[in-house]
């Protein structure tokens, strides 16, 4: 069941209340194979540019915005918001777009290295995944609070929020059984026009979400190594 909670207001200025948090510990038996089970769920875990059409569970896209929504920011402003799009017309509209800007890229403005860089991932400028995938999450960060009376107020640390959300959100999504992609169109202005988003959001990333095509394809990857990406002092 969903966990219903109080509605967010601003916080700048109030005093600090704090509440007392005592979590259950986990024996280090249960610990340890969770950790396990979910190193080789995520291990599984791919980018997926083939989707189906097929519609996906809407209530457990929601929830993976909500899990999402949990991720820890900067004086806890959480400056994001992020938009389902599940309206055909308005997705076609996205690709149009997205594909105008990224047929200019690709034209040269990414430069030889960065295309270097991505060409044993296969990508080019044409994305069917914004249309044949049955919802898109555009993730929009907020570059400060605006009330309803005009009053602005910064927030702080915003990338790196955002950033961590997002990468939440990829992680539930996948452990909800769902595919998704991290599509960032340069620039993205356009996807503020589409969506009608106020002056002080920002686009971030555009995340198609559905099931693999039948025919789906994915690069042969390898990842880096424990060892390689960790070090221990």
């Amino acid at each position: 069941m969903p966990v219903t909670k109080n509605k967010w207001t601003p916080t700048h200025g109030d005093p600090y209340r704090p509440v007392p948090y005592r979590p259950d510990r986990m024996p280090h038996a249960e610990s340890l194979a969770r950790a396990a089970d979910l190193r080789t769920r995520m291990d599984g875990r791919r980018t997926v540019r083939q989707f189906s059409t097929d519609p996906v569970p809407e209530q457990a896209v929601k929830d993976a915005i909500a899990c999402a929504a949990t991720a820890p920011s900067g004086a806890h402003q959480q400056p994001w918001t992020f938009v389902l799009v599940k309206d055909p017309e308005v997705r076609r509209r996205i690709r149009q777009a997205a594909e105008d800007e990224e047929q200019v890229s690709y034209d040269g403005r990414l430069g030889e290295e960065w295309l270097a860089a991505l060409r044993p991932l296969g990508t080019d400028e044409v994305k069917p995944h914004l249309t044949d995938a049955p919802a898109l999450i555009v993730v929009f960060q907020q570059r400060h609070w605006l009330g309803e009376d005009g009053t602005k107020r910064k927030h702080y640390y915003v990338d790196e929020s955002v950033g961590i959300a997002v990468g939440m959100l990829l992680s539930a999504l996948h452990l909800s059984g769902l595919a998704a992609l991290i599509h960032t169109p340069s620039p993205m202005r356009f996807l503020s026009e589409v969506l009608g988003r106020p002056a002080n959001e920002k686009a971030f990333a555009v995340i198609p979400v559905g099931y693999p095509a039948d025919d789906c394809m994915v690069p042969d990857l390898v990842r880096k190594a424990l060892d390689q990406v960790m070090v221990e002092v």
